[in-house]
């Protein structure tokens, strides 16, 4: 008689049987986790997933787009208590195996500015899409509306307890996500599981977010886009830099430029502001010499149109306002040195920071399990065989632009393996 337990077995000889595999979430890492691991069709394979289907934070990303990768990912993108922890999975699975594999799958895929990468559809549907027909090809069995209560290590491998069972499995892959995000799914299901295991978290902060700041003049652009150098200051110091859009809404800042550095925000203590620079690739001189010259052209032109054709012409209105011009008398009266307020204005846009929205809208979380507990290598604990983790959990984060997406996906190829 074979005495493995039949919820790990599906055929039994007296020295032979099916090894289980359970990962614990149904998100981008998790997802990949489950299909490498399957690509052994000795195994039986499951994903617990607590939401009604898989996915659904995937089917977020990039504003529905999916921006599922970074050509020019690197480990300087990424960020934690130890970035270098990332760097062994991103090598074993850089961007270009990453796409390779979507390919294979039947995704098509374009290349944007700055590296970004996603599906030819827009549609983030068509990554879940091809996702999930794979994990149904492979055997893969989806466990959808089941949460993890706990999960301890017994004399047969790992126990996992939901609401209605407890199931049994020889390897177990925690791929839970962070705190980002709970409308979609976003909780700290991980951490919890995790913590009686002896494995800790460092503190968490919302990442790639939007940031809140004095309202006054963001009210009156909500909607504009404007690319920019943007700066993030604490009591004069220079904390991080970005370039790109910068899109305001009607308490503060989004897009790119924000996200990139809404982690350092987050972070960052009090005292804060940002410092928009909407010339980026001119110098003062240069803005300077234009403004002159239409001066020069349009003698009669109002103060409030100095900067039509140049920026958004809401955004030109609100800088004069900043730099306290009078928008009304023409700008041949408009002398040098108010020339040079205006451009400095332009370069120098700053804002008092009050926060960020916080992780109900914040698409990534910083901080996480702290990675010396487990082997880049492997993402295998050091201390509790046969556990692995990957994806958001780890207190691994990366920058705006499809690094984090590439982090799942290379967490989660790594951990499928399951030290193999």
């Amino acid at each position: 008689a074979c005495s493995i337990p039949p919820s790990r077995m599906t055929s039994c000889t007296e020295n032979e049987y099916m090894e289980t595999v359970i990962i614990i979430g149904g998100g981008a890492s998790g997802l990949i986790a489950a299909l490498t691991a399957a690509e052994d069709k000795s195994r039986r394979v499951i994903v617990l997933e607590r939401q009604q289907r898989i996915g659904r934070k995937l089917l977020a990303t990039g504003n529905g787009r999916c921006n599922l990768t970074n050509t020019g990912a690197s480990p300087e993108n990424y960020h934690g208590e130890n970035p270098a922890f990332a760097v062994p999975a991103l090598e074993k699975f850089p961007p270009e195996k990453a796409l390779e594999y979507f390919h294979s799958l039947g995704l098509v895929t374009v290349e944007e500015y700055g590296g970004r990468v996603y599906p030819l559809s827009n549609s983030a549907n068509s990554v879940l899409d091809v996702l999930r027909f794979a994990l149904e090809q492979s055997g893969v069995e989806v466990k959808s509306a089941t949460s993890a209560r706990e999960i301890y290590s017994d004399d047969t491998g790992w126990a996992v307890v939901t609401d209605g069972e407890t199931l049994h499995c020889d390897k177990l892959i925690v791929a839970c996500g962070g705190a980002a995000g709970a409308k979609l799914g976003g909780v700290s299901d991980g951490y919890d599981l995790l913590k009686p295991l002896g494995h800790k978290r460092t503190g968490l902060y919302p990442s790639l977010v939007q940031l809140i700041t004095e309202p006054e003049y963001p009210r009156s652009l909500k909607g504009v886009r404007a690319d920019c150098r943007l700066r993030l200051f604490s009591s004069g110091e220079a904390l991080a830099e970005s370039r790109g859009e910068l899109q305001f809404t009607d308490n503060g800042v989004s897009g790119p430029a924000a996200f990139d550095v809404s982690r350092a925000a987050s972070t960052g203590g009090k005292g804060l502001s940002i410092e928009a620079d909407f010339f980026a690739n001119y110098s003062a001189e240069d803005v300077t010499a234009m403004l002159r010259q239409r001066r020069e052209k349009l003698p009669e032109l109002a103060a409030s149109d100095i900067l039509a054709g140049m920026l958004h012409n809401r955004l030109g209105k609100m800088l004069v306002k900043y730099t306290a011009l009078d928008a009304n008398v023409p700008i041949k009266t408009l002398t040098d040195r108010q020339l040079a307020a205006l451009v400095k204005s332009c370069k120098g846009f700053r804002l008092k920071l009050l926060g960020t929205e916080g992780f109900d809208n914040a698409q990534v979380t910083a901080g996480g399990i702290r990675t010396g507990g487990f082997n880049p290598e492997t993402l295998e604990s050091w201390f509790m065989p046969g556990l692995f983790v990957c994806g958001e959990l780890l207190d691994i984060d990366g920058d705006c632009g499809g690094y984090n997406l590439q982090w799942a996906w290379a967490s989660g190829r790594l951990a499928g393996r399951l030290g193999l």
